[in-house]
């Protein structure tokens, strides 16, 4: 048995001042190395079980948010095309009303009568005068308008009798 300290900065004793029974204690060892792996290993499990939950919670987040930007994308585009649609539309409206004008002005309107439709401007022969009163008529309103129903035969035999 020995006993002295080997110094350094902290001592300690190379061996105990007791003798301890050998087979108790490598019994013990061995049940606390086999208590420490099992717990080790339940400690590994559950971490690992834990960094494979925030993997898949983090792959589920980025997952939501990319399609929504690809719902956000579809309708940008959607309207982008609506956009471009519109401005179709706008410019075909613009040359109609262009067409519109130009078709309405009074000298194409009369060259189109001749030329489609064979017609000419009147002559004197075509013409006819009417000569009109100078004097204004006025009816007032004040009259009385009566009406007059056809009586029935019972209502005719009734005021004939009553003598109406």
């Amino acid at each position: 048995m020995i006993n002295y300290y080997e110094y350094e900065t902290s001592p300690r004793k190379l061996s105990p001042d007791y003798e301890e029974n050998h087979n108790e204690v490598k019994k013990t060892r061995t049940k606390k190395r086999v208590n420490n792996k099992k717990n080790k290993a339940v400690e590994y499990s559950r971490k690992k079980t834990k960094y494979i939950i925030e993997i898949a919670l983090a792959f589920v987040i980025l997952l939501t948010i990319s399609y929504r930007y690809s719902l956000i994308n579809t309708k940008f585009s959607e309207k982008e095309s609506l956009k471009t649609e519109l401005a179709e539309i706008q410019k075909q409206n613009a040359q109609l009303q262009l067409n519109i004008e130009k078709g309405t002005n009074i000298n194409n309107v009369e060259q189109q009568a001749k030329e489609k439709l064979g017609m000419k401007k009147l002559d004197n022969s075509q013409k006819v005068y009417v000569s009109l009163p100078k004097e204004d008529y006025v009816v007032s309103g004040t009259e009385e308008v009566e009406k007059s129903e056809e009586e029935t035969w019972w209502e005719a035999l009734i005021n004939d009798l009553l003598g109406k």
